[in-house]
């Protein structure tokens, strides 16, 4: 069978100008399963819950006032929490980190935490799935002040499908180590540089965002960093093989 979902592969004929790496008539592979998700308190979702389920572990929800157990559960070769300089140390025990993240929100529609969920390469060997979502994560996230909880799942099926939940932070932290705002309040300027008043007296303010981390185009850039990530470590192993971001299959990417 095919490599990556049963697909064919693409034989190219040349260097693709993105990949000058690859030799002349490299296998190119289709962008693999990547998936964005916010986990949402309006959905009934749990940080604190999605993080127990991805390592299969058993955590307590302070908000909840129960334990979410998936110890029974298997097939989890990794699991690891990855932090950036600011966080606190007691953040590498995930349950202390996602009561923290949840315990900050306070609205009911409160976005939690980010999810991403990829598909591994079975081309590469699994001994270095570890080392290669830790670089995908701290050049990605870590290195941008988000922390980073990954689990790396490999199912034991009938068709081999490893792959890796991420679970990220939403909010950036300060010289101590406390929760940043995920915005602040700004006065509104006009075209000379003084504050707008309302009719109401109050000066017109504007809400700005404090991190970049929501901005829609970071979506392309994770997926485009994933298959930079994958083709480093296919080189190492198969230098005629490469993923194509640019080369799409229906509901693959």
């Amino acid at each position: 069978g095919y490599p990556l979902f049963g697909l064919p592969p693409t034989r190219v004929g040349g260097i693709h100008s993105h990949r000058e790496r690859i030799a002349e008539g490299g296998i190119a592979m289709p962008c693999p399963h990547y998936e964005i998700v916010i986990v949402k308190r309006s959905d009934g979702r749990s940080a604190v819950r999605a993080a127990a389920y991805q390592s299969r572990s058993n955590l307590f929800s302070e908000r909840d006032n129960k334990h979410y157990a998936y110890s029974s559960k298997q097939h989890v070769l990794h699991s690891e929490v990855m932090l950036p300089p600011r966080a606190p140390p007691e953040f590498a025990d995930r349950e202390k980190l996602w009561n923290s993240a949840e315990n900050i929100e306070t609205q009911k529609n409160a976005q939690l935490a980010r999810r991403i969920i990829a598909a591994l390469p079975i081309e590469v060997p699994r001994e270095q799935y570890v080392q290669l979502v830790r670089d995908y994560c701290q050049e990605q996230f870590v290195s941008k002040g988000m922390v980073a909880d990954f689990a790396i799942h490999e199912p034991h099926d009938s068709s081999p499908n490893p792959h890796v939940h991420i679970l990220l932070t939403l909010r950036g932290f300060d010289e101590n180590g406390k929760w940043l705002p995920k915005c602040r309040k700004e006065y509104v300027l006009n075209e000379n540089g003084e504050r707008v008043m309302l009719p109401s007296g109050e000066w017109k303010t504007k809400r700005v965002n404090t991190n970049d981390w929501n901005e829609q185009s970071n979506a392309e850039k994770w997926r485009q960093g994933w298959a930079d990530i994958q083709n480093k470590y296919y080189y190492k192993e198969l230098h005629f093989l490469y993923i194509d971001y640019y080369h799409n299959y229906p509901n693959i990417c």
